[in-house]
């Protein structure tokens, strides 16, 4: 199994296109040199976090409060997952341009 795969197997496929919009705020975070870059992944993840729980919301029944807690902590990984993903991925192309 490759790493899209891995990806895939675990991001709900609705949640996929979230991984390109948090690398592309990730980099123009750092291009506006608004925040410091320790920072980034932290306010990645937030977004993340909060972009997840809109659509996870807004497809899920909440009708118990079962239903809630399943749709918050679903939210919360989905939402880590996808900026982890985002970061790693910016990650990984980063190291592969680095010269020895």
């Amino acid at each position: 199994m490759d790493m899209i795969e891995n990806i895939q197997s675990f991001i709900r496929p609705e949640l996929l296109v979230l991984v390109p919009v948090l690398l592309i705020l990730g980099a123009i975070l750092k291009r506006a040199q608004a925040v410091p870059d320790k920072f980034i992944p932290a306010i990645l993840g937030l977004i993340g976090i909060i972009v997840a729980a809109l659509s996870v919301f807004a497809n899920s029944p909440l009708g118990t409060a079962g239903d809630w807690l399943t749709a918050v902590l679903t939210a919360f990984v989905q939402g880590v997952l996808c900026a982890g993903t985002a970061v790693y991925v910016n990650q990984i192309y980063k190291q592969k341009r680095k010269s020895e």
